[in-house]
């Protein structure tokens, strides 16, 4: 798997965590399903199956009963993720992220919905509902779409196999049939750290017109304007933000919405058929569900000396100079991560024999020198 700084380029101010990943941030998980079956003509609800989905967890344990801050951000809304409005209500998250494709969003969310459930029987019972957070990407140009062929299991084994350490990137899980600038794409991931903190984003790129895409300011897309271009035009693109900073949810959503910066680095205007949606969590302080929790849990935080009213993530005393280096964090994140699923992606082709071509390393690192960029 070859990434952005392996052709020599060194993107950014900061410093990045040790693995350039949203796994850099201590407790964070992310797990793959991904479907490649078949070949040949599209054959609707058998195949070629070109798709999958991934898992980002912001802990370990019960997230349920042990939620975490969170935000979420619609820079252009075209899109069917769900979950959102819940957030934006009560700021936490309470279940896994999973991403996947467009018309397999109900699937997924219902296979996420039978997961919490089987891990909580109270769910429904003795305590309210779950809310499921899923995003999602359209990968028709490879993939039998109205096929939906990612099912319960599938959401399962995600979540399941979900770890720390290096993350795969580009032809994997939701990112399996996606597009970056009409080239292939797929999932991408970096890291930045700010003093003791991490920040690290994962995304799943399914967006961009050609001539707009730009590696750190050059404008790589324009050299490639008469070659590797398929039959299809811009998308959308999920971005998942994480932290260990005690960031309150408006804190996330300040955090979040810098992701936009971060992407239009990369030379995208958001097109008005693409969903660019940003979900931003945050690991430090978990909310309990149980009342009796939230209560210990503050007087745990009171004698720490890490809050001073009577809820557990109170806003963290960040002084202006430290939040413009968090924003510094997501916008850099985000840029490196949409690079690196590009460049770690490989040509593939799907239904119908279309076809789409890895941005080539050799003429990429031509145009990089050419560009005083390595």
């Amino acid at each position: 798997m070859i990434r952005l700084r392996d052709l020599g380029v060194k993107p950014g101010f900061l410093p990045t965590g040790p693995l350039n990943a949203i796994t850099d941030v201590p407790g964070v998980k992310v797990g793959h399903t991904t479907l490649v079956v078949g070949e040949g003509a599209l054959r609707q609800g058998e195949g070629p199956i070109r798709t999958g989905c991934t898992a980002i967890l912001p802990h370990g344990g019960n997230l349920f009963r042990e939620k975490v801050a969170a935000a979420v951000c619609t820079i252009n809304g075209f899109g069917k993720a769900t979950g959102f409005e819940q957030i934006r209500e009560r700021g936490l998250i309470e279940t896994p992220i999973v991403l996947t494709n467009t018309l397999n969003v109900g699937r997924v969310s219902d296979g996420l919905v039978a997961y919490m459930l089987s891990q909580n029987p109270e769910i429904g019972l003795t305590t309210g509902t779950v809310n499921p957070i899923v995003g999602e990407c359209n990968d028709a140009l490879l993939n039998d779409l109205r096929g939906r062929h990612v099912h319960q299991e599938h959401v399962w084994a995600a979540i399941e196999n979900a770890a720390e350490g290096v993350v795969i990137e580009g032809n994997v899980g939701a990112g399996t049939g996606t597009a970056c600038y009409q080239f292939k794409g797929g999932i991408g991931t970096a890291s930045r750290r700010v003093g003791e903190f991490t920040v690290g984003a994962l995304v799943q790129s399914n967006f961009g017109a050609r001539r707009e895409l730009m590696i750190l300011g050059a404008p790589i897309g324009r050299h490639f304007l008469q070659e590797y271009l398929p039959e299809t035009g811009p998308g959308s693109i999920m971005m998942v933000i994480a932290t260990d900073a005690p960031f309150t949810a408006l804190q996330l959503r300040r955090l979040a919405a810098r992701a936009a910066f971060g992407l239009a680095r990369t030379g995208t205007v958001c097109h008005d058929g693409s969903g660019d949606f940003v979900i931003a969590f945050s690991t430090a302080n978990p909310w309990p569900h149980w009342p009796a929790n939230i209560t210990s849990l503050t007087m745990r935080l009171h004698e720490e000396g890490a809050v001073t009213s009577d809820f557990p993530a109170a806003p963290a005393p960040f002084t202006e100079k430290i939040i413009d280096q968090f924003f510094t964090a997501s916008v850099e994140s985000i840029e490196e991560a949409v690079l690196n699923s590009l460049i770690a992606a490989e040509t593939m082709t799907g239904r119908d024999g279309n076809m789409l071509h890895a941005i080539p390393h050799d003429r990429l690192m031509e145009l990089l020198a050419y560009y005083h960029l390595i």
